[in-house]
């Protein structure tokens, strides 16, 4: 039996959402989410925009707390990797990958050790020693990527970055996530994309209206989405 990772249970988060200067409601993102992560699977996450996913993620990633629920963590690290968060835009993106590695528990040594395969992986070449604020989003997520997939924290989390740039680095990456999910990293997987979930997702979590509608076997809750969204 697989240990478990990650234990969410009965998660929720809301904020005030302001509609003028002297008006606010209370505006709900995530209401009713439980679920384990087991230590060893990857997880994929489904929903429609606006369901709470990435809300999600940066709670499973201890960014935001919840207002409700309890969330237990049983590994020491955990990276989310994201178009929109995580680097340094002042920062070049070889002293973001350094930071990176620190913050994940590395000294600074095999940080830097960790550097030469960070940057070709990427493709970057030259441009890994320029501030992030000139890349593209496309550079930004090549870095991002590759920082996370070779410093190996124990649970990584990826929010819908798989898609991002050209058709042969997506081919790449999507084979360097394959190669961490058979050395059994534990992987959370968000993405728009049925086919890659099925793909590479042991077991699937469908988020819909801040709650979890269905959390099992990946074809099984793939088949209930689809129903839903196809009326």
């Amino acid at each position: 039996m697989q240990a478990t990772a990650i234990s969410v249970q009965n998660l929720g988060i809301s904020y005030r959402k302001r509609l003028s200067l002297r008006r606010s409601e209370p505006h709900v993102v995530l209401s009713d989410v439980s679920f384990d992560l087991l230590k060893g699977e990857t997880l994929g996450i489904i929903g429609r925009n606006g369901a709470g996913k990435s809300t999600l993620l940066r709670i499973l990633a201890g960014i935001l707390k919840p207002n409700k629920g309890k969330i237990a963590w049983q590994v020491q690290t955990v990276s989310l990797l994201s178009l929109n968060l995580g680097l340094d835009p002042n920062l070049s993106g070889v002293d973001n990958a350094v930071l990176s590695a620190l913050l994940l528990g590395f000294n600074r040594k095999d940080a830097e050790q960790s550097l030469p395969e960070i940057i070709e992986f990427s493709e970057l070449g030259e441009a890994a020693y320029e501030p992030v604020r000139t890349y593209s989003s496309g550079m930004n997520a090549r870095l991002g990527f590759s920082i996370a997939i070779h410093l190996q924290p124990d649970v990584l989390l990826i929010d819908e970055i798989l898609g991002v740039g050209d058709v042969e680095f997506q081919k790449k990456s999507s084979g360097a996530l394959q190669q961490k999910i058979n050395s059994d990293q534990t992987v959370v997987l968000v993405s728009h994309n049925a086919m890659q979930i099925e793909a590479l997702c042991d077991r699937v979590v469908w988020v819909e209206n801040g709650k979890a509608m269905a959390v099992g076997v990946t074809e099984k809750v793939l088949e209930q989405y689809e129903k839903c969204i196809l009326g």
